[in-house]
């Protein structure tokens, strides 16, 4: 991939719109260009009569791991001690969860390699998943000083599972995620393209009112029972935590000088071995 290659691509295979998430070399991490051009291709394809189901997915070995940290961010830096210019960073972020959560059309992950936080959270919102065997899922940044949002996955997998794995910052494989209702079918890596189209063909079989009308119903229960407040609640509960500097913090940036970025994440993750 060149600076000249699209972060992200889009396509339809008959009356299924296939979004792929395009920086394969950083395991598809998402920046503010990957977020927007996911935002627009989302509308897009929505907005498209001709589109029954949507397919996100990533291109290379992985779906998505999440926010890209390896990237310069000023305005992060700026913000890092100030509650209100975090929030107000974070409640953008925010709009890319809504966007696929208000989406009129059903919307497949298919997933392989990494799904970690953000990106994690991105197949939740999704209202199906398929994966591949070798896929892993979790929300491991609680163990390098960034706090885990909370704001789907008590609704998908159940309270004491979730707190376990957003307390302890632990991946599973996709079978696990299959048995506690994170992921719909796992499959052979090298069979995730061909039974992903054919899972979205087969919904694709049903008519797009009653899509719309059935995924309307099961969102506005979800609702009703306090998910948007729950979305809104992680941001104003994680802004503070991003605008000061604890312990962990402060050893894990030490480290960051001391072994670089990799070296850091290694360092911490070995602490994690049993």
């Amino acid at each position: 991939m060149t600076d000249t290659d699209p972060v992200l691509t889009y396509r339809k295979d008959g009356d299924i719109g296939i979004i792929s998430l395009n920086r394969p070399e950083k395991r598809n991490a998402l920046n503010g260009a990957l977020s927007q051009a996911l935002m627009g291709a989302l509308d897009s394809a929505d907005q498209d009569p001709g589109v029954t189901v949507i397919v996100l997915r990533g291109e290379g070995k992985s779906f998505c791991a999440g926010h890209d940290v390896e990237r310069s961010d000023p305005e992060r830096e700026k913000d890092r001690h100030h509650a209100i210019r975090t929030h107000h960073r974070l409640s953008r972020g925010l709009r890319l969860a809504t966007a696929i959560w208000d989406l009129h059309t059903p919307i497949i992950a298919s997933v392989q390699g990494h799904a970690l936080g953000e990106g994690c959270v991105m197949t939740m919102l999704c209202d199906l998943t398929i994966a591949a065997e070798d896929a892993l899922f979790g929300e491991p940044e609680i163990r390098f000083a960034g706090p885990a949002t909370a704001m789907m996955m008590p609704w998908v997998i159940g309270l004491k599972r979730a707190r376990e794995l957003i307390y302890m910052g632990d991946m599973i494989g996709a079978r696990e995620a299959r048995d506690i209702g994170m992921v719909n079918r796992v499959v052979p890596a090298d069979q995730l393209e061909e039974a992903t189209l054919k899972y979205a063909r087969r919904l694709a079989l049903i008519g797009p009112e009653a899509l719309f009308c059935a995924r309307t119903s099961i969102n506005r229960i979800l609702e009703a029972q306090g998910i948007r407040m729950a979305f809104n609640s992680s941001v104003d509960l994680i802004a503070p935590t991003y605008a000061t500097e604890s312990q962990v913090h402060r050893d894990f940036q030490a480290k960051v000088a001391e072994l670089g970025l990799a070296g850091a994440f290694k360092w911490r993750r070995d602490q994690f071995k049993e």
